[in-house]
């Protein structure tokens, strides 16, 4: 009885302890690990069995960094350090001698510096102790600027520019940020068939990871064929990527392959001398958690939503990718669509701010990002949109000088009208359609640049960096002016898409018209004109890639036209899952016939079929079917204007900072369950007067009315829909 009073006694302890103990966390120069992490992301590609690096600068991290913190202890504490890297420890500016492993800070007021040089991987620090903790608290330079004069005395380091270090959730000193990989798990085919030394495997579905042959044995030359279809599979010369292993008498023995691949089947040759007993996968993943969610009356509705969370979620890796066969590059424009979509099923904000940062790299700016025009200006889309569903003013704080500098290479390079028109390396990309003139200054970018322009003008306000905000202000409202002036045409009602010389072209496209209604850029007369004579209007060029679909699709949800898109999300979407599609593809034909689809870039088999940004529905269900979205940063104020679309019912959740806001609507009644912070504005479209079983409803329009929600309550409302 007394040894296990004395075990319980020592169980308290150490649990009062540890759970008194502050949360220690590795950290790093901020954007450092994220640069260097998708540096080894991204030259993981392969074409062929060959190395096929990114095309455009690729930055590095600072190998030498100095980290502080002050701290103030009312009793002695024993600290802990680790680094990645060569270290050196200063308590109170005095050098401690060697790289000590522990460091006992006595009671009162310290700082502890810690300085880490590491060329091969990022410089980071873990300190554990009582209360004295590394997290985002500290401070960090690669530049100290302090040295000592003739006298001993120490330099000024008034001009040191410390920023707050970053990190994500590395809570293990012993695992290494360097050492981190994306978890796996085992999947076998489903079925195979065997034909000599020859066997087809199919997987069920588009998938992840790494071919791990079971005991694999002899001499001789196997091969493993990748395929997203079967077609690609079988093909010898035309599968984009393969795995060829030359053997030397191996004994037996379980292979992983060394680097992962996107396919639903594998097919393995082999010479008569080797020996397989089994081939499975391990599949990787990224470990996010669904919040977000929508099920509705229409089960085609319901399996695109289920496909596109699955294509969303495989090109989830350790930053949101492109696709997972061809590029697994971090692309702006693709990025930019996955983060919109996240915030409907994830809200995983720090896979949002690595991909950023990524994207960015560092200093001098040599070109766009990505080398695209228009991806340097969704770049900066993103950081509005980032902040407005996060309210992380921290982050635009940190890297509002990298802003700066990017916006400064863009303003120089506008032509004599102060348009942004493509110059000598600079790639005009717009959308993969057929003769799609880049010619000239194109209205579709100085829409873009406009809202990239407003974008900085409300990070630089945030900062309190009023003059440059006046001034972004200002180019941008110029811009617009100018914009409308320049590009409207009366008699075609609609945006033209190109200046050449100053003059108008006679082409129109969809692209800057349907960006123009949801960014607010029309008026409403210009919005229903737009809508007729460019949106519905089949004489105008059609957009094949769910790319551009996604921003076609919104502007028709930001008039009203739900019922419309629930139609084409069914024809467009529902068209691919007709064709046996597992994930949604990098674009989609209706008008081509069996193999055509997988062709693209001049290659058989050279498009991607599981694309991140095919899928949109996520997005365009939550935020313009359940109706949820922020009206100021970090919901801390929101709305919800449930549209049914056509539909009997339907029913999710959208993820918020602060839990859940759920929802429940038919045609005549919806439930509403709100999060634990913010406040929400419900929309409600009624033929006659709601009633609500909580809050007062407000007549605000003919048929339309409102009702304030408070947080973490739930609502009731009986309504008759229009």
């Amino acid at each position: 009885m007394m040894l296990k009073r004395y075990f319980l006694l020592t169980f308290l302890v150490l649990t009062a302890f540890f759970s008194e103990a502050q949360k220690a966390t590795w950290i790093w120069y901020p954007g450092d690990y994220e640069i260097w992490l998708s540096n080894q992301m991204q030259n993981r590609r392969t074409d062929r069995g060959s190395f096929f690096p990114v095309f455009w600068k690729v930055d590095a991290h600072y190998v030498l960094m100095d980290f502080h913190k002050d701290f103030e202890t009312t009793q002695a504490e024993q600290v802990s350090i680790f680094t990645e890297g060569t270290y050196n420890v200063k308590l109170d500016g005095q050098l401690i001698e060697g790289q000590p492993k522990t460091l006992l800070v006595p009671a009162g007021k310290h700082r502890i510096n810690i300085k880490v040089f590491s060329q091969a991987t990022v410089p980071a620090v873990f300190v554990q102790g009582k209360t004295i903790v590394s997290d985002a608290s500290w401070l960090v330079t690669f530049e100290d600027k302090e040295w000592i004069d003739e006298t001993g005395k120490t330099s000024d380091i008034s001009a040191t520019k410390w920023l707050q270090a970053g990190s994500w959730n590395f809570n293990d000193p012993k695992k290494l940020p360097s050492q981190f990989k994306l978890p796996t798990s085992v999947i076998k085919p489903v079925s195979g068939q065997v034909k000599g030394n020859e066997f087809v495997l199919d997987f069920g579905k588009e998938t992840f990871g790494f071919i791990k042959l079971h005991g694999l044995s002899g001499k001789g030359k196997l091969t493993i064929y990748y395929g997203e279809s079967k077609e690609e599979a079988m093909s010898n010369q035309d599968a984009v990527t393969i795995d060829v292993l030359q053997l030397n008498g191996l004994a037996k023995k379980d292979s992983v392959m060394p680097l992962s691949k996107a396919f639903r089947y594998a097919r393995v040759v082999k010479d008569p001398s080797i020996q397989v007993s089994e081939v499975t996968m391990l599949h990787e993943y990224a470990d996010l958690k669904e919040r977000g969610s929508f099920t509705c009356s229409d089960p085609e509705i319901n399996r695109i939503y289920e496909v596109a969370k699955y294509t969303l979620h495989l090109n989830s890796r350790e930053f949101f990718i492109d696709g997972i066969k061809r590029d697994r590059w971090v692309w702006s424009g693709d990025a930019y669509q996955s983060y919109l979509m996240n915030y409907y099923l994830y809200f995983d904000n720090p896979t949002v701010s690595r991909t950023i940062l990524a994207l960015r790299g560092k200093d001098p700016v040599t070109g766009h990002v990505n080398t695209i025009m228009d991806y340097t200006f969704y770049w900066f889309l993103s950081i509005y949109d980032y902040y407005q569903y996060s309210g992380d003013k921290t982050f635009i704080t940190q890297f509002y000088p990298r802003m700066q500098s990017l916006m400064d290479y863009c303003l120089g390079r506008r032509n004599k009208d102060g348009f942004m028109e493509g110059l000598p390396g600079d790639w005009v990309f717009v959308d993969w359609a057929d003769k799609l003139s880049k010619k000239g200054a194109l209205s579709f970018e100085q829409l873009l640049f406009c809202r990239s322009l407003e974008t900085m003008a409300i990070c630089a306000k945030l900062v309190n960096d009023n003059v440059a905000g006046a001034k972004y202000e200002q180019e941008a409202a110029q811009l617009k002016t100018k914009l409308m002036a320049a590009y409207w045409n009366p008699s075609k009602q609609a945006m033209v898409h190109s200046l050449i010389n100053g003059a108008q072209s006679e082409n129109v496209t969809r692209y800057t018209n349907m960006f123009a209604i949801f960014f607010d850029y029309f008026n409403q007369d210009q919005k229903v004109a737009v809508k007729q004579s460019v949106l519905l209007n089949d004489k105008i060029q059609k957009i094949t890639t769910p790319y551009m679909r996604f921003y076609e699709l919104e502007a028709l949800c930001a008039m009203g036209e739900q019922k419309f898109v629930t139609k084409e999300i069914k024809d467009y979407w529902g068209g691919m899952l007709a064709l046996g599609a597992t994930s949604f593809w990098e674009e989609y034909n209706p008008t081509k016939k069996g193999a055509e689809h997988y062709a693209m870039y001049g290659r058989e088999f050279g498009k991607s079929l599981c694309h991140a940004w095919g899928a949109s529905p996520i997005y365009l269900l939550g935020k313009y079917y359940l109706g949820v979205k922020p009206t100021s940063p970090g919901y801390a104020t929101y709305a919800i204007d449930p549209a049914l679309g056509g539909l009997e019912w339907m029913q999710g959740k959208v993820p918020t900072p602060n839990g859940e806001v759920e929802l429940y609507c038919n045609k005549t009644e919806i439930k509403l369950s709100t999060a634990n912070a913010g406040v929400g504005t419900l929309t409600i479209k009624s033929k006659t007067l709601p009633v609500s079983n909580e809050g007062t409803i407000v007549l605000k329009a003919n048929q339309t009315y409102e009702l304030q929600v408070a947080p973490g309550k739930q609502y009731r409302v009986s309504y008759s829909a229009l």
